[in-house]
């Protein structure tokens, strides 16, 4: 009888390196996995890296690990096999071949226990598969750790957040279709290189926001627009929370806006 092996998925984001953190050495046979699309942000990669250091243990880049790889199953073959469809909240296939299958073909078939950093304080669930051979647990929910005991292992343990969470409130992509219009700003300021690549993939009806095209951040006074309603509502959730740190409230208004849940794999 085989193993079971012990497998989380790290995703760049605070969650996944909160809960990495704090089974390193409850769960000491564990399996770290970095799902790379090869399009993730400059500061995911020095971040995955910070935390491969605290946990003294390497972490897999799937799918350039997995035997067999081919670099050219990338983002823009994907695209092209889909018609130049950009993947949206109805259409996730970038989850799908980018994240879910490499980590399934990972495991293959052997019995697997996936550690899952949902916290307490949260009504949703993260990559759930619908094979009998993986249990999917959630131990913040089972030792009941909110987003402040997520902030404080982070802290304590050193390896702080993600610097991306300067202007942005996720891990995954860099044109990643969840992103607020600020964040977009954020990504325009921040690395300009990068949203001309991502501005480049609008074609024809094609566009990563229903309500606008990337284009029309060429505009500052569209910038400024978007700018000054962010800052306006990080302002009246300030008074609401007086001791918070700007963190804290760029964190807030973030939740708030994540009706529609992202796509867990990519975001924890």
């Amino acid at each position: 009888m085989s193993k079971t092996r012990h497998i989380l998925g790290v995703s760049g984001g605070k969650d996944s390196a909160a809960l990495a953190i704090y089974l390193r050495d409850k769960v000491p046979d564990m399996e770290y996995v970095f799902c790379d699309t090869a399009t993730e942000l400059p500061e995911t990669y020095d971040f995955i890296e910070k935390l491969e250091v605290f946990l003294n243990k390497h972490i897999v880049r799937l799918p350039a690990e997995l035997p067999g790889y081919s670099n050219k199953l990338d983002f823009d073959h994907y695209l092209d096999l889909y018609g130049g469809y950009l993947p949206s909240a109805a259409q996730r296939w970038c989850t799908k071949k980018l994240k879910l299958d490499p980590f399934e073909k990972y495991f293959g078939d052997d019995k697997v226990i996936n550690y899952v950093g949902i916290r307490a304080d949260e009504n949703r669930l993260g990559y759930l598969s619908t094979s009998d051979q993986v249990e999917t647990i959630f131990p913040f929910v089972d030792d009941n750790i909110d987003k402040n005991g997520v902030l404080r292992i982070l802290n304590e343990s050193g390896v702080g957040y993600p610097d991306y969470y300067k202007w942005r409130s996720r891990s995954g992509c860099y044109f990643c279709f969840y992103q607020r219009k600020e964040e977009w700003v954020g990504l325009k300021e921040n690395h300009p290189k990068l949203f001309k690549k991502a501005k480049e993939y609008e074609q024809g009806d094609f566009k990563w926001r229903q309500d606008m095209k990337l284009s029309d951040l060429d505009d500052p006074k569209v910038v400024q627009e978007i700018k000054d309603a962010a800052a306006k509502e990080i302002e009246s959730k300030r008074k609401l929370r007086p001791g918070a740190t700007l963190l804290e409230v760029l964190d807030e208004v973030r939740d708030a806006d994540d009706v529609e849940k992202p796509c867990l794999i990519c975001h924890l």
